[in-house]
C-alpha cells in the first residue's frame, strides 16, 4: 500500500495507544485504572441533558448557520465581557466540532507550506501534527522544569524568523498544568507575531488567575470550548474568535471541511454557559481535593514536582529516578501495575522521562491507582 506522507509519517497519539491498550487489557478481566486520559469523569451537566433532549424533540436536527448558531455566538460574546472585561464582536466567533477542527482551520488561514508555528515543548501532542499535516514546520521551544515548564520569551524571540507564522499558547498547559504569568503572556504577545490561544483548560484553575491572549494583544485567534469545563468532550462543541478579516475565509473552509458544528450540541452549548455555574463550582471543588492528594501522593512515591500546577487537571512528573524511557515505563506499569499514565515523550523530547498523571478520576481510584504503582516501583 503506498501512502501519501501525511499520512505515512505522521505520528501515533500516544495516549490513545496506552488507552486503546488498556481497553483491549479490560475485555480480557483485567482491572485498570485510568490516568492516563484527559478526560473529565464527570457527566454533563442535567441541565446540558434537558436542553439537548429539548432541541432534539422540537426539531433543531438541522444544519446551522456555519459560523455557528446565532444565539450560541452572542452567549459566547457575553462570557467574555462579564469574565475578561473584553468586547468581543459576536461575528468573530466561529462554533467547530470542538477545538481540533478550530486548530486544522486557523493553521489554514496563517501558514503557507514551509512556514513556521513555534510551539512549546513540553505542549500538547497534537500541534506538531496540525502543522505537519498542513506541511509547515514545528519549532519546539524547551521550556525548563524548574519555571513550571512556562516559555521564555527571549528563547522564543531568538526563534523568530521571517518564515514564522504564529506562536502556540496554552494556559493552563496540557500536560503540565501550568499558568502562563501575565508578564511572559503580555511579552509573547508584544512580539510582533501572531498568536494562537488554546484557552481550553481556562475555569480549571485553582491557584492564582487565567488571562486570555486578547487582554494584552489584538493579533491572536483564541480556541475554546465546552469539552473540560463542562465535561461535554463527546459533545464535540468548540469555537474560535478571530481577526474579523480572517472570519470570510475561514468561513469558506468550514462550509466545505465540516460545514457546521452539531446543532444539538449548540444549544447545549448555551445552556452550559447560562444555567450550569453551580455545577462546574462542585466539579472544580472535586478537582481541587483530588489535586492535593495526588500532588502528595507522587512526591511521597519519589516523583519529581518543582512547581506545583495552577490548573487543569494534570501533573506532569519526573520520573527520571526510576527510568529515562517514559514510553516503556508507562507500558510496563500498565502491563504490571494496571494503571494508565501518559509517557512524557508524547509531548516532546523534553518531556521524556517524565510522566502525565490525570485526576480526572475518584479519589478512590487515585488512592487504588498509585497504591499499584508504588508496589511495582519498589519492586
Amino acid at each position: 500500500m503506498k501512502l501519501p506522507y501525511r499520512a505515512r509519517d505522521i505520528s501515533p497519539f500516544i495516549v490513545m495507544e496506552v488507552l486503546e491498550k488498556a481497553k483491549e487489557m479490560e475485555t480480557r478481566g483485567i482491572d485498570i485504572i485510568h490516568l492516563e486520559v484527559g478526560e473529565p469523569d464527570f457527566d454533563v451537566p442535567e441541565s446540558v441533558k434537558i436542553a439537548s433532549n429539548v432541541a432534539m424533540r422540537t426539531g433543531y436536527t438541522h444544519y446551522t448557520h456555519s459560523l455557528g448558531d446565532p444565539q450560541l455566538r452572542n452567549v459566547i460574546s457575553r462570557n467574555y465581557r462579564n469574565k475578561y472585561g473584553l468586547v468581543i464582536d459576536p461575528e468573530r466567533i466561529i462554533i467547530t466540532s470542538g477545538t481540533s477542527p478550530a486548530i486544522h482551520l486557523i493553521l489554514s488561514v496563517l501558514m503557507e507550506r514551509g512556514e513556521e508555528v513555534i510551539i512549546p515543548d513540553p505542549g500538547y501532542a497534537c500541534y506538531p501534527n496540525f502543522i505537519k499535516h498542513l506541511e509547515g514546520v514545528p519549532v519546539p521551544i524547551v521550556c525548563d522544569e524548574a519555571n513550571g515548564f512556562q516559555y521564555d520569551p527571549e528563547r522564543v524571540k531568538a526563534r523568530i524568523t521571517d518564515k514564522t507564522a504564529a506562536i502556540f499558547i496554552n494556559s493552563p498547559s496540557n500536560p503540565t498544568g501550568h499558568l502562563t504569568e501575565p508578564e511572559q503572556m503580555k511579552a509573547l504577545c508584544n512580539l510582533g507575531t501572531w498568536i494562537i490561544s488554546d484557552e481550553i483548560y481556562h475555569g480549571l484553575v485553582y491557584e492564582k488567575k487565567e488571562h486570555s491572549a486578547l487582554e494584552y494583544t489584538d493579533k491572536a485567534f483564541v480556541i475554546n470550548g465546552f469539552s473540560k469545563l463542562y465535561a461535554m468532550t463527546g459533545m464535540r462543541i468548540g469555537y474560535m474568535i478571530a481577526p474579523l478579516e480572517y472570519v470570510r475565509p475561514i468561513q469558506k473552509l468550514q462550509q466545505n471541511l465540516f460545514i457546521c458544528a452539531n446543532s444539538i450540541a449548540q444549544r447545549a452549548a448555551i445552556k452550559a454557559l447560562e444555567a450550569c455555574h453551580e455545577e462546574v463550582e462542585e466539579m472544580k471543588a472535586t478537582y481541587i481535593q483530588r489535586r492535593r492528594i495526588i500532588i502528595d501522593r507522587l512526591r511521597a512515591i519519589g516523583f519529581g514536582i518543582a512547581k506545583e500546577p495552577e490548573g487543569a487537571f494534570y501533573i506532569f512528573a519526573n520520573a527520571k529516578k526510576f527510568s529515562n524511557d517514559s514510553y516503556k515505563l508507562a507500558f510496563d506499569i500498565l502491563e504490571n501495575a494496571h494503571v494508565g499514565v501518559t509517557p512524557g515523550i508524547d509531548f516532546g523530547k523534553n518531556g521524556e522521562g517524565f510522566l502525565r498523571f490525570s485526576y480526572a478520576n475518584s479519589i478512590e481510584n487515585i488512592n487504588k491507582g498509585l497504591d499499584r504503582i508504588e508496589k511495582f516501583l519498589l519492586k
